[in-house]
């Protein structure tokens, strides 16, 4: 099963409708109950939507307690800078969440204090990536990268193979680097969430990696506290020119919201088809910043930037 590497370009007709700011009410957060980590996720209990404010009639009610329109099962807005929660759908339910998973992966890594260390490519990338269909950023076995030139090779075009890379110099065993990640969640204290590789592959299971909403939206706050990270993920594109450790690279992002949405900071796509399409998302107007994450939106790549555009809309207006 393929975890697309490009995803089709959305547009939204007619552009982006802002509006001026009103008040939102604070959804409540549901802590689900625990669970087999293997569990499918239509199994798992999920967590209550938020409340709607009181309006005036059922119609403005609706109109102002929430984003209208978002196809995905699982999603969640929250201001970046404090935390505090604007809407949420299923906050606490566990789901797949495919590429998403690179985030923690490069969390780890940064951690290690250690950018501009020399890493090989290993010759098994190539069968690693041919036996999943993965995504990949093209890497040659032999190359040597820089720990920051595999992070752009990792986060922009979802490359399963700068994981692999990645996981293989920054631990004694790829396993062992799975458990670094799953340390630094509960560090975190995302209670809710655990990774079975580095990558958001379907293996061994195609739920085996788990995350929610509310576990997200915190690992992407605390991604987007260094730095580096914040400067990868921004970027539509990067070029490596050819030198003589390692070949000539270009890749392009996923996540084309930064080409859709004006103030776009980021952050990650990811797809599988027990996750569907998902997106980790983060956006400044003004002085307010958002971040936001939406699980599983429907059939299609366009769908998951559509629903970040409508969160992030209300979000804006909501705020």
């Amino acid at each position: 099963m393929r975890v697309p590497a490009r995803l089709s370009v959305l547009c939204l007709a007619g552009g982006l409708v802002f509006a001026q700011a009103v008040p939102a009410a604070q959804a409540a957060r549901t802590a689900p109950a625990a669970r087999a980590h293997t569990a499918p996720p239509a199994h798992r209990t999920p967590a209550a939507h938020s409340t709607p404010a009181a309006h005036s009639t059922p119609a403005a009610r609706a109109a102002a307690s929430y984003p209208g329109g978002v196809q995905a099962r699982g999603a969640a807005v929250e201001h970046a800078g404090t935390g505090k929660l604007l809407w949420s759908r299923h906050l606490n339910t566990e789901r797949p969440m495919g590429s998403i998973t690179k985030v923690m992966t490069a969390l780890v890594v940064i951690r290690a204090q250690d950018l501009t260390r020399k890493v090989k490519v290993p010759a098994a990338v190539v069968a690693y990536v041919r036996k999943y269909d993965a995504s990949s950023a093209g890497l040659h076995p032999g190359d040597w990268l820089t720990t920051r030139e595999l992070l752009e090779a990792l986060m922009l075009p979802s490359g399963c193979d700068a994981a692999y890379t990645l996981a293989t110099g920054y631990a004694a065993t790829r396993k062992a680097f799975v458990a670094k990640m799953n340390a630094e969640a509960a560090a975190l204290h995302l209670a809710h969430t655990h990774f079975s590789n580095y990558d958001g592959l379907p293996w061994p299971t195609e739920t085996a990696s788990y995350s929610t909403p509310a576990d997200l939206v915190a690992l992407g706050r605390a991604a987007m506290k260094y730095p580096v990270f914040r400067s990868i993920v921004d970027q539509r594109s990067y070029q490596l020119p050819a030198s003589p450790r390692h070949h000539h690279y270009f890749w392009k992002n996923t996540n084309l919201l930064l080409r859709q949405y004006p103030g776009t900071l980021g952050i990650k796509t990811g797809s599988t088809r027990a996750a569907g399409y998902c997106l980790l998302f983060e956006a400044r107007r003004g002085k307010i910043q958002l971040i936001g994450v939406v699980l599983h939106s429907a059939t299609t790549s366009s769908t998951a930037f559509s629903d970040a555009a409508k969160i992030l809309n209300w979000g804006f207006r909501h705020d």
